[in-house]
């Protein structure tokens, strides 16, 4: 590679390059968590508001999918990036080439609605940044490891902390920001700052070409080293690993999804400060900035007086302490199904857990994945390592996808409907009227219960009751199949009360359901004409602008209620984080003895390999 040094210095220093790289990770890393942190929730409020006509609302769990599922793009497409750099063109041309196609998805986050469809931009910027967030990332760890030579080898550790503690310095700003922005400004500004910062980082990288160590490309090396049968065993070993890390991010990357969604069930007056639900994500990285130096200076220590803190043995203390995280919003979730609203306290617990397994955990894989990826092949791994993040979230977002269903007479248009038994003048007959349900078995059950419910509810100032008190006033309010009404808390202003239909059971397509909405918040014109448009958040004015008046908004205190045939979900509240905390400790415990047997080799950048 011409006028570029391509193997490292004798030095025992840091490199020269390392600052701009670091420099470089900062500002990326705002521009994507920025981006992430408001995603889940400007998909599901934000979007249908965007264009020149209200659209169709998207769902709160179709919000979660869409977000999992551009994870998984943006770390399945760093095996692309990782062969066009090690095959092709080297670490530096990708990644310069492709942090350009990231910023024009910025730019199309930032120019919906505008002219065109908002889903369409929407779509087409997550893509382009999937392709150049994703295709970058094994680069960048990459490259970072091949400035360094066997005399400064030993300050790699300390890099690559200080490398993901410059990550999380740009996250804990982003994800403070970008909240922010979209409350009071709106989608146009909350994404484009963060694309102003991809560009500014794009500049810093290309400002350190010249001070770099750049390993072309080398496709005789890079297939050489695969027909290796050591490379073969060294990719074996590391994907057994990865299976279990990518169990780690199917529950770590919730933390823009459902712990958002959960955020706004909460109450999150914290610190004298109340929180929008999107900025709580900011406690993980300044956590992460004072935990990096925490343990590597004096929790690693320590550990290792008792006993060899190898780099797997980090990653099952690592694997556990994720378990114990998500107990603790399981916990603050049953809370909330039984009719409470706690403290966003609860989350910060489980933050400070996560976070700690988020440093032994990931920390120790992005490094022990340089380490044990053999020399020509170390973007690749790199890649596979990332890939163990894509397939963490592809579960997230299938789990999410597949616990919703639809109403047993979805699509139905006519008057009279056969019910469960798909005969007509049975007990389960249902009859809608102008696509609305007006007769179904248990609607009077519901109806009934619902007016013993109301005093309880207007005492208590139109809030949900606890459970045990509302069970306790519907002891005798069995539905028409004689099963007993199952009394839910959604969050602080719905509940709902379900009969288990004519199946018996429960969460099916069949389940007869009453919703109730209570308290409504305040008519938004009312508070116009009162406080003047300056005190209207960016979506209260857009809802204005379209002359939308959402009925939580537009209705008098009181009781809305609803009918639904159907469960909408197989999976909510407290049962979906204990699902997922089973499914951890499951894999945490599994991965006990593959650490026990895991036999670690060592390759360096100049070196065949060394045994470690």
């Amino acid at each position: 590679m011409a006028g570029f040094r391509t193997r490292p210095q004798d030095l025992a220093t840091m490199p020269p390059g390392i600052p701009f790289i670091i420099g470089n990770e900062a500002a990326e890393r705002f521009s994507y968590y920025g981006m992430r942190a408001i995603l889940t929730i400007f998909i599901a409020k934000y979007l249908w508001l965007i264009g020149d006509e209200p659209a169709e609302q998207m769902s709160e769990a179709k919000a979660s999918a869409t977000f999992h599922f551009f994870a998984v793009a943006t770390y399945t497409l760093p095996i692309l990036g990782a062969l066009l750099a090690d095959v092709f063109f080297g670490k530096y041309h990708v990644i310069i080439w492709l942090s350009i196609v990231y910023c024009l998805g910025h730019g199309a986050l930032a120019l919906m609605g505008f002219f065109g469809d908002a889903q369409t931009w929407l779509f087409l910027g997550l893509w382009l940044i999937a392709l150049g967030s994703g295709g970058i990332k094994p680069c960048v760890s990459a490259h970072v490891g091949d400035q360094f030579g066997r005399g400064n080898q030993h300050l790699l550790t300390k890099v690559f902390n200080w490398f993901y503690w410059s990550i999380n310095l740009g996250a804990f700003v982003s994800s403070l920001l970008t909240p922010w922005l979209l409350e009071w400004y709106g989608p146009h500004w909350a994404f484009g700052v963060p694309g102003v910062l991809m560009a500014i980082a794009t500049l810093l990288f290309w400002m350190g070409r010249k001070r770099f160590v750049h390993v072309p490309a080398d496709a005789n090396g890079f297939l050489d080293e695969l027909r290796k049968k050591s490379t073969w065993i060294a990719l074996g070993k590391l994907s057994i690993v990865y299976c279990f890390v990518a169990m780690f991010w199917a529950l770590f990357d919730q933390q823009g999804s459902s712990w958002v969604l959960q955020a706004e069930k909460m109450d999150r007056e914290f610190m004298g400060i109340t929180w929008l639900s999107s900025q709580i994500q900011a406690l993980n990285p300044i956590l992460i900035l004072t935990f990096i130096p925490l343990f590597t200076y004096v929790l690693y220590p320590k550990l290792n007086q008792l006993f060899t803190l190898t780099p797997l043995r980090k990653v099952a203390i690592g694997l556990f302490l994720m378990v114990a995280s998500f107990a603790v919003v399981s916990i603050a979730q049953e809370k909330i199904d039984n009719g409470e609203v706690p403290n966003i306290s609860w989350q910060l617990a489980g933050y400070v857990l996560m976070t700690a397994s988020e440093v032994m955990v990931s920390i120790v894989c992005l490094e022990f994945s340089y380490t044990q990826a053999p020399r020509k092949i170390k973007s690749l791994v790199m890649s596979l390592f990332l890939l163990a993040v894509a397939a963490g979230n592809l579960v997230a977002g299938v789990v999410n996808s597949n616990i919703q269903q639809d109403s047993g007479i979805a699509g139905e248009t006519a008057v009279e409907l056969a019910g469960y038994d798909r005969k007509m003048g049975t007990l389960d007959d249902i009859r809608q009227v102008d696509g609305e349900l007006s007769e179904f078995a248990s609607r009077e059950a519901l109806d009934s219960a619902l007016t013993r419910l109301r005093p309880a509810l207007e005492s208590a100032g139109f809030k949900p009751l606890l459970r045990e008190d509302a069970e306790r006033l519907l002891a005798a309010e069995p539905d028409a199949y004689g099963n007993p009404l199952i009394y839910e808390v959604i969050d602080s202003t719905r509940l709902r009360l379900t009969s288990l239909g004519p199946d018996g059971e429960r969460d099916t397509p069949w389940d007869e359901i009453l919703s109730v909405k209570l308290a409504p918040m305040k008519d938004l014109i009312e508070v116009e004409d009162a406080n003047g448009d300056e005190r209207l958040t960016w979506l209260e004015r857009r809802k204005l602008e379209l002359g939308v008046i959402d009925e939580d908004e537009a209705a008098e205190p009181g009781l809305e209620v609803s009918y639904r045939i159907g469960a909408e979900s197989s999976l909510r509240g407290a049962d979906y984080f204990w699902f997922f905390t089973k499914l951890m400790l499951v894999s945490a415990i599994v991965f006990l003895p593959v650490m026990h047997f895991y036999k670690q080799r060592d390759f360096l950048h100049e070196d065949e390999g060394v045994a470690g």
